[in-house]
């Protein structure tokens, strides 16, 4: 796994041990990136359920402005942790080890400019409990220039409508899948 552009391009990134990640892969990043690409230099963007890190550290090298990472398990966020240590990345960021619940709490407020959400294929609860929240008009998380993208297999079907968010796109690559939301205008 490598960073595919921008000031960190082809470094390579750690991912933890075991079977309990399942990092995006470079090929699935480098087509989330070429959708995204006009709208990461400086971002606000959130990786929930962020694994290695490797789509947040994307961002940065991409220029994102802050990047919030949510994980909860150790050996992610230890992964997470050595590979901004390994890259240098000293600020810019936030690692929330209770996951991605807190984080958004936390975060109620301040809306972000992108969210990536890629919680384990297997937990389809997390999709709808995270699309969720940050559909919420009320907790004021995204707004009209906001971009939610979600990963999941091509074979799970996520609503078309969360809240506030409507889904604008669906890109399908091998096994993998990723649904774009934005708030639906009101014109």
């Amino acid at each position: 796994m490598r960073v595919i552009a921008g000031t960190y391009r082809s470094r390579v990134l750690a991912a933890p041990k075991g079977l309990a990640t399942r990092p995006t892969s470079d090929r699935l990043r480098e087509t989330l990136f070429n959708v995204i690409a006009a709208r990461v230099p400086g971002a606000v963007f959130a990786d929930l359920y962020a694994g290695s890190g490797a789509v947040g550290i994307e961002s940065i090298s991409r220029g994102a402005a802050e990047v919030f990472f949510a994980e909860k398990h150790t050996a992610a966020l230890s992964a997470i942790r050595g590979n901004l240590r390994t890259l240098g990345i000293a600020g810019g960021f936030q690692v929330e080890a209770g996951g991605t619940a807190p984080l958004l709490k936390r975060l109620a407020g301040k809306p972000l400019d992108l969210v990536f959400l890629d919680p384990p294929y297997d937990e389809v609860e997390e999709y709808r409990k995270t699309l969720t929240m940050l559909g919420d008009a009320g907790n004021e998380l995204v707004n009209a220039d906001s971009l939610v993208i979600a990963e999941h297999t091509r074979k799970q079907v996520l609503q078309d409508r969360y809240g506030v968010l409507q889904r604008t796109r669906t890109l399908v690559q091998g096994d993998a899948a990723l649904s774009f939301y934005a708030v639906e205008s009101l014109d």
